[in-house]
């Protein structure tokens, strides 16, 4: 059992590792001087993570494997919920912390938090994936539940961990120096995720047409 949770330890922070969206979302709001609301955000990733992790273990990795409309229509969701992300960004980008107290309340950071990371279905392939390769074909309850546990308590970790590294005065202090650019290459960098998941959706509807 410790090596199984090992392996999937070892694969799930190589993943955590590799800068994405929530490493932009957690950036821009610590940095900009809302802490409380980066662990918000946090709060919501890590609820997805749970979240996803459980369903991987009941199996829906093979679900959308074998149904890749319902893959699909997440997809599709994800890259609109992310457009409309960057757009908040872009047109809050000329007042440094007043922009971030306007565009995400505590609440409206959970749930960007929660949702980037719920309509994102790659995320139960690769935890469907990684239970499947490290896992045996029948787990125990146990082994099951401390998987789950693992991955949940590796994002917690991580994501927690930025938000405070990216909060401190030293940061912040750049951060404000270089604010609109900032925020505008972050309003593009989430609107490159959504785009990407949009064009992704639309290539597979014309590869299924053909």
């Amino acid at each position: 059992m410790l090596a199984t949770l090992a392996t999937i330890a070892v694969l799930h922070w190589a993943v955590l590792l590799i800068p994405g969206f929530n490493f932009v979302l957690i950036g821009q709001l610590a940095a900009g001087g809302a802490r409380p609301k980066a662990l918000a955000a946090v709060g919501g990733m890590t609820l997805a993570t749970l979240s996803w992790a459980l369903l991987a273990v009941l199996g829906v990795g093979v679900v959308f494997t074998a149904q890749p409309a319902l893959r699909q229509l997440a997809q599709l969701a994800g890259g609109l919920y992310l457009l409309q992300l960057a757009w908040k960004l872009w047109v809050s980008r000329k007042q440094p912390v007043a922009a971030n107290e306007r565009a995400l309340s505590h609440a409206g950071a959970f749930r960007a938090g929660f949702f980037t990371s719920m309509l994102n279905p790659k995320i139960a392939l690769f935890y469907g994936s990684v239970f499947a390769t490290a896992m045996p074909a029948q787990p125990s309850l146990a082994m099951s539940a401390g998987a789950v546990a693992l991955v949940f308590v590796n994002s917690v970790v991580w994501h927690s961990s930025l938000a405070y590294a990216l909060s401190q005065p030293t940061v912040q202090r750049a951060y404000l120096r270089h604010f609109q650019r900032l925020n505008q290459l972050s309003a593009a960098i989430v609107g490159a995720f959504g785009a990407r998941l949009l064009a992704t959706t639309l290539q597979e509807w014309r590869a299924r047409a053909s």
